[in-house]
Parts: structure tokens; sequence; C-alpha cells
């Protein structure tokens, strides 16, 4: 489920964290990194499980209301459009998400208070009343509707973001990130995810004999560290107008890391790894970085083509 994109950040982390210090060990340090991802996903299983369990209470607060002595018209025949929710259903009755929860023994009812707080907020959204008010029913809206509680109110829902802080360190890592795992999974819901269909895995796998994303996730990692020295010295000769001990480290190792597609991996296009180190340097680094990186790397393509060094093969590869 991951985009390649979100494997490179993973791999960025990893080697911030070696070149920090935090691991000088390679073995050692490749295992966190992988181990780092099967977190994200046990992660991505909480979430949605959270989502279920927030659904659950919305039912038994109406369970609760028709008990008053003096229940209202709307106690008495409450709302059930988000209790029903049929993307809920769906992953509800998934058997393959039901043994995950349980591999991972999921229990939110030591946490019902956070539910609550939740629950109150999620009623309190314009979004929801406006979902709630609409009597048209569909799969489509429904998916919609659960988008914007993750994106607009988990996402920023400090209570669950300290539960899992205290939980794991690699859940707080990969808590943002855990959030397009999320709407990528509820947006790809359809009819055809029966209670016997397979819960999607980390990694894009689909049509392949071999895992084309854990390999690219290694050998990048791998590259980097055992060519270090090389690729130092390449991106020193190409920044002799910059102090080079004085380039923040995460540019020169976004470089490695570009360095090491353009000249080890055949399947991806130039293109595509000089706008998406660009892309992570925006997000991850200091404002001038970008162009820093843009000029390295646009120096460094003209040169490696010259000297036959990029060697890309497949349809619409080749230039």
């Amino acid at each position: 489920m991951l985009y390649r994109r979100h494997l490179r950040i993973k791999v960025l982390q990893a080697l911030y964290s070696w070149y920090t210090g935090s691991n000088s060990d390679l073995p050692s340090g490749e295992k966190q990194l992988f181990q780092s991802i099967d977190k994200l996903y046990e992660l991505f299983i909480f979430q949605l499980s959270f989502l279920l369990e927030v659904k659950n209470y919305s039912l038994y607060r109406m369970g609760e209301n028709k008990k008053k002595y003096y229940p209202t018209e709307d106690d008495l025949n409450p709302n059930q459009k988000f209790a029903q929710n049929e993307a809920l259903k769906l992953l509800e009755e998934n058997k393959d998400f039901q043994k995950k929860v349980e591999n991972l023994k999921i229990n939110w009812k030591p946490e019902e208070n956070m539910v609550l707080k939740f629950y109150k907020i999620l009623r309190e959204a314009d979004f929801y009343k406006k979902y709630m008010a609409d009597e048209h029913i569909s799969l489509e809206e429904d998916k919609k509707f659960l988008i914007k509680v993750v994106d607009r109110l988990m996402q920023n829902f400090d209570l669950l973001r300290s539960f899992y802080e205290e939980r794991d360190v690699y859940y707080s890592e990969g808590y943002d990130l855990c959030d397009v795992l999320l709407v990528k999974f509820i947006d790809s819901l359809s009819v055809k995810f029966t209670a016997g269909r397979q819960m999607p895995g980390i990694y894009s796998t689909e049509g392949q004999k071999v895992n084309d994303d854990k390999l690219f996730l290694q050998k990048l990692y791998r590259k980097v560290i055992l060519n270090d020295e090389e690729m130092s010295k390449i991106i020193r000769e190409k920044s002799k107008s910059w102090d080079y001990d004085r380039i923040p480290m995460l540019d020169v190792i976004l470089l490695k890391m570009a360095i090491v597609e353009l000249k080890e991996m055949p399947t991806i296009p130039v293109k595509v790894t000089l706008n998406e180190y660009i892309e992570l340097a925006k997000y991850f680094s200091t404002p001038k970085s970008k162009t820093f990186i843009n000029g390295v790397l646009d120096k460094l393509i003209v040169e490696f083509k010259a000297a036959g060094t990029i060697k890309k093969s497949g349809r619409g590869l080749i230039e």
C-alpha cells in the first residue's frame, strides 16, 4: 500500500539515524528499517479498529438513551447512518481483519474515556452533521465521510497520538504516515471486499513474483552506506561553491540516495528520481535545499549520461 515516496521517507529516516550515530551496525539498522514498516502496518490495523470502536460506541449511546426516564423522539428513533456505515460494515465483517485485531490483542475498553471524547468531537463536526442529515445512502458517500474523519479529526486528536506514543515508539514515528494508508485503503473499498478477502499488505506486491518494494528499500539503504565514501567525493566535487561540511546532513543523505537510484536502479526513470528528491528536500530540509539539490543533481545527471553511468531499461525508460 505504501507509495515509493513513503518508502524513500522510511529509508531517509533510517539513514539519518545511521549518520547521527544512533545506529552504527548495518544489519541492525536494516532490521530496524523493516521493523519500522511492520509497525506502521500494525498502527494501520489499530487505527481501523479505533474507527470501528467509535462506531460501536455510537450504538452503545443509542441503547443508553432509550433507557432514559423521559426519552425524546430522537432517543427512541435515532439516526443510525453512522452506525450503519457501509464501509465500516465491510471492514467489520472481514475475517482477515478480525484475525489481525486478535493477533495484536487490540482492546479499546480501557480507553473508553478517550473514545467518548473523540465521539463528542465527531458529533460537533460540521461535516458529520451534514452527513447525518443527508438521507441519501451509498458506499461512496460513506467512504468520503470516513476519509474526512481520518484526515480532519483522527490526524489531529492529541489523546490518540499520545496513546500510541506511550505504547510504541514506532507507532509514534508512523502516526502521520499512517493517515496515508488509511485514506488509500478506505478509498479502495468496494463490494468486492468480502468477508473472505485478504487485507492488503504494507507493500505493493500485486502481480509480482518477488517483493520489489522490499528489494528497493534494502538496496537503497545498503548502497548508500556501502558506497558512502565514493558518493561523498562526488558530492564534494559538484558543490565546490558550498562549504561541504556546512551542507545540511539531510541534503547530503538525499543526494546520496538519489545517486544510488540514478546509477543502481535501472527501472526508475531519471525524471522520477530528480522530482522525488527535490520534493523530499522541500518537506524535510531547509528552504534553500530544493534549489541546491536540483542544481547538484542536474550536473550529475549530465555527467553520468555522458559517462554511460546511467543505464535505464524497460519501456519508456530509455532516453
